[in-house]
């Protein structure tokens, strides 16, 4: 009984290592030291005087920005830069909402890299969102399926 104690202990041990290993990585991009870096800041946005529940939108969205709402006056455009690695490299920007069309976003030079732009052309609201992986994935190394989420709501008030 003691044998099969120790073993459990160990096990969920390792198992615990390993999950707070792959989850520890938070927001931050994987160097090639095996270091964890921040995503850049950016300024903090005031509250739109017409809606004081989001905040203006900035200029330009990246990781750090999840989760938050933004404004954005009929005729703005808002870039989404999300900086991902090749091996754990962010899906495209999706949307669900109206109030936004596709614009010129520029060119991608790193891979796992996801950008997009768009401009406020209607009321409405829109969502954006993309996720990568949380671990690498490598065939030699232990992987788990857990996925870091990215998500952006964008409100287009009315004129």
């Amino acid at each position: 009984m003691r044998r099969t104690t120790h073993t459990r202990t160990i096990a969920l041990t390792a198992l615990a290592l390993l999950l707070a290993g792959c989850g520890g990585q938070g927001g931050g991009d994987t160097g090639a030291g095996g270091t964890v870096s921040p995503s850049p800041s950016r300024g903090t946005a005031s509250p739109s005087p017409s809606r004081p529940d989001c905040a203006a939108a900035k200029a330009e969205l990246g990781a750090a920005d999840a989760g938050h709402t933004y404004c954005l006056a009929p005729g703005e455009t808002i870039r989404v830069s999300l900086d991902g690695t090749r091996i754990r490299p962010w899906k495209p920007v999706e949307t669900d909402g109206k109030g936004l069309a596709a614009t010129n976003s520029g060119i991608v030079l790193q891979p796992g890299d996801a950008s997009a732009a768009y401009r406020a052309v209607s009321p409405g609201t829109v969502r954006l969102t993309s996720s990568r992986p949380l671990c690498p994935s490598d065939p030699a190394r232990i992987s788990c399926k857990g996925l870091q989420a990215w998500t952006v709501t964008v409100v287009v008030p009315k004129a």
